[in-house]
């Protein structure tokens, strides 16, 4: 199977989802489509689409593929966590000391309804390497890196060619430990690992001289299908690890019983959790998806209590622009306690904190 000619067939059109899906939309709602479409591309692979429950108004696969009336609400911000100012090369953010972040692309094989690049993903190249050597330079120069985060978009979008260079390029830097690849493809187009022999040659050869992790994200229990088990199985088979960071979403996870279910069942099939993210206030996407912290703190620890210790280990953070900030618990009179857990400013690690949250907060201040 060539994956490149697979993404072809992927819905893009509001006509297509109308047709593919029976959805019989008036003329005034095929319209709003239309222009959710033109400002957030809709890209849904068939596999993916073949996980959606027809007969289910609110099908959790279904909200997170296909737009909404609710994508055209522009409260927000397009860059939630500054990630314009830590960017020191086009296409490489240096906000932690130990971590770069390389924009690899701005394609994914499914653009996600909750995405908090949209300002990027499927609309422009602006961030985007075009300057891998001077991106190297930067790395070998900056000796407190011990890790590099190839991002996007998608990662594994990326043709072969292309990550080959970065782990050779990379694997070549001594004080770097690890390399991880950001994807979704284990959930959206698992075809593209476990259909693809010569990625998982290409991993499997420079795994042997730098350890690689993927970092997925799987939000529903649903996403976890025979495909996406066979896709992870490839990957740990070859001595990759894969860990998972799950955002909570309105109406996909934000239940105690889906968020345990979904915990227990990626560590039954070898991946671990990692992060729950609060879901970033992006344009778009604030308004649709995000659940007040106060209501956050209480499903996370509900799902917990019914958790051991692998399925349990992930932390609940936010990606603020001040840092990666834990989200410990709620305290006495709506109080909330935090913890920094990764830091722009040096200052600021491992500084714990309270404030008291109103009901509906589900974001923090700029100035904390």
């Amino acid at each position: 199977m060539d994956w490149r000619k697979e993404l072809k067939n992927n819905l893009t059109t509001a006509e297509e989802i109308n047709e593919t899906l029976n959805l019989n939309l008036s003329h005034e709602d095929m319209h709003k489509l239309k222009q959710i479409i033109d400002r957030y591309p809709m890209s849904i692979p068939r596999y993916y689409l073949s996980l959606i429950d027809p007969d289910d108004p609110d099908d959790p696969i279904k909200k997170l593929c296909i737009p909404s009336i609710s994508e055209t609400d522009m409260s927000g911000s397009f860059d939630t966590s500054g990630e314009a100012d830590n960017t020191v090369i086009t296409g490489l953010q240096h906000k932690y000391s130990e971590t770069g972040m390389l924009l690899s692309t701005n394609n994914c094989a499914m653009y996600c309804r909750h995405c908090f690049r949209k300002r990027l993903v499927g609309q422009n190249d602006d961030e985007v390497n075009k300057h891998f050597d001077e991106i190297v330079e930067y790395i070998k120069n900056h000796k407190e890196m011990t890790n590099i985060l190839i991002s996007g978009g998608d990662s594994f979008l990326n043709n072969n060619d292309k990550i080959e260079n970065y782990l050779k390029e990379l694997s070549k830097i001594d004080h770097l430990i690890y390399i991880r690849f950001g994807t979704r493809t284990p959930v959206v187009f698992p075809e593209r690992i476990y259909g693809d022999n010569e990625l998982l040659k290409i991993l499997e050869q420079y795994n042997k001289i730098k350890q690689i992790y993927v970092v997925t994200h799987f939000n529903h229990p649903n996403e976890i299908t025979k495909e996406s088990i066979k896709a992870i199985k490839a990957l740990t088979n070859i001595g990759i690890t894969v860990r998972n960071q799950t955002v909570l979403l309105k109406g996909i996870n934000d239940n105690p019983e889906i968020l345990e279910k979904l915990m227990k069942e990626l560590v039954r099939i070898g991946v671990v959790p990692y992060y729950v993210f609060q879901c970033r206030p992006v344009s778009g996407v604030k308004t649709q998806f995000q659940v007040p912290i106060l209501s956050a703190c209480g499903i996370i620890e509900e799902a917990k209590k019914n958790l051991s210790g692998l399925s349990k280990g992930f932390r609940y953070v936010m990606s603020h622009n001040k840092g990666k900030i834990e989200i410990i618990g709620i305290m006495e009179e709506g109080k909330v306690l935090f913890k920094y857990h990764q830091t722009k400013n040096k200052e600021d690690a491992g500084r714990i904190f309270e404030l008291k949250l109103s009901e509906d907060q589900a974001w923090l201040p700029e100035n904390i």
